[in-house]
């Protein structure tokens, strides 16, 4: 067998296991789905009041601060879910400063987990969540002189696929400390814009909530057009 025939193979292999990840995603989402149409008027109502909301955590300390930073953590390992909903809840219920501090903690720890797994288990384990297009895609990072400085650089850029990205470290050589040190701060700006419009909106300053809200919004697309013209520079 040749080496396009077995990679032909470890593909359709990689096909199943991601389907039936999916499969099993999908079947939880839909319960979840149910859970919240039968109690979606009295959790909208709770979730109202911000004051109700931190009379909760605040009897609940441990585990609400455990709950919403094993989610964060969560969606950091299922790499296609969005991060953001998890980050407003996270400034809502705990304030800018806490809230900040709960999702980086989580960042750290999933991109510290996601790290080793994909040392152990390699494109086996990062194929389950990506196509070899998206290795392809970055794969001259492997080839830029200073990979850690680019890495950075890219991480820092709003709209980067950070959650892949992630993965895709644990393929290169990089060291662990850089890894951590690079996706916990690449995370601070998306974090950031995130619980400062929920904390905001959270304590009545909706000005504040909605221009945070305009930042965000405005740095992805600045991020993304600014990424675009860094990938054409740094290619070799």
């Amino acid at each position: 067998m040749g080496e396009k025939d077995r990679r032909d193979v470890a593909d359709r292999d990689l096909r199943t296991r991601r389907a039936l990840v999916i499969g099993a995603l999908v079947t939880v989402a839909i319960a979840l789905a149910a859970m919240c149409l039968r109690w979606a008027p009295e959790a909208y109502a709770w979730a109202s009041d911000p004051a109700a909301v931190r009379s909760f955590v605040a009897e609940h300390a441990i585990l609400s601060r455990l709950a919403i930073g094993g989610a964060n953590a969560l969606q950091i390992a299922l790499a296609f879910l969005p991060g953001e909903p998890v980050e407003l809840a996270s400034g809502y219920a705990f304030g800018f400063w806490e809230g900040t501090l709960v999702c980086m903690a989580a960042s750290a720890v999933a991109s510290s987990a996601i790290f080793w797994a994909v040392r152990r288990w390699g494109w086996s384990l990062v194929g389950v969540f990506f196509d070899r297009s998206h290795l392809e895609r970055f794969s001259w990072l492997r080839d830029a002189r200073r990979l850690e400085l680019v890495m950075l650089v890219v991480f820092l850029i709003p709209g980067t696929p950070k959650d892949f990205l992630t993965y895709f470290a644990g393929l290169t050589d990089m060291r662990f400390g850089a890894v951590l040190g690079i996706t916990t701060l690449g995370r601070i700006p998306s974090i950031v814009t995130s619980t400062v419009a929920a904390s905001a909106f959270g304590s009545g300053d909706y000005g504040i909530a909605a221009l945070s809200v305009i930042v965000a919004v405005a740095l992805a697309a600045a991020g993304g057009v600014l990424y675009r013209r860094f990938e054409s520079l740094a290619r070799p």
